[in-house]
């Protein structure tokens, strides 16, 4: 079953109300964001983003959404001549999404306090999991896939991403490296498990 196309008119609503958003954002910042300003901004009924996006949550989720399209994107561009090894996609996927999580950490650390555990049931986590699943599992076949992606996505947890970049002082090539330490890991285990020729 296909998803219903959107109405042109509804489409364009919802490209007027993200794009306020962004303009509230960017001038306010996001503790004092609510429907009722965005509403007004974008130059549309309250109601029309009341029936939309339902709360706050679900605008943060939305712009979220909208920026993982982005970044799905630019990674398909990236890999679309098929000459990447599993590593290198990998390693290219997880500092995508190092940038990307710096790109919206406030965005992400709003949606996690709107929705402590909504990360896990948001569809850009569902995704994210899966596309790491399928590089692990070629990268290295007899490892748990499933678990390893948990693991290398707990990296981006809003509360500990912002830590490290803030509190600590961690730029993000430091994350970076970091994650290609893990990668190399997970090859190295692989390796370990191959019995000698």
């Amino acid at each position: 079953m296909t998803a219903p196309i959107e109405r042109a008119d509804a489409a364009r609503n919802r490209l007027r109300i993200l794009d306020a958003a962004r303009r509230l954002l960017a001038a306010d910042g996001f503790a004092d964001l609510s429907l009722d300003a965005v509403a007004k901004e974008a130059g549309v009924g309250v109601g029309t983003v009341y029936r939309r996006f339902h709360n706050r949550a679900g605008l943060v989720y939305a712009l979220i959404e909208d920026n993982e399209t982005r970044f799905q994107e630019a990674f398909t561009r990236h890999c679309e001549d098929g000459a990447l090894s599993a590593h290198d996609r990998l390693r290219a996927f997880l500092h995508g999404m190092a940038e990307l999580a710096d790109d919206n950490r406030e965005l992400l650390l709003l949606a996690e306090a709107s929705a402590p555990a909504g990360r896990y049931r948001s569809a850009p986590f569902r995704r994210h999991h899966e596309q790491i699943v399928g590089m692990v599992a070629e990268l290295a076949p007899g490892v748990d896939a499933a678990y390893v992606a948990d693991l290398l996505l707990m990296a981006y947890t809003p509360g500990l991403f912002d830590f490290q970049r803030t509190e600590r002082g961690w730029d993000v090539d430091r994350i970076k490296r970091g994650l290609d330490a893990l990668i190399a890991g997970i090859g190295a285990v692989e390796e370990a498990d191959q019995p000698p020729s």
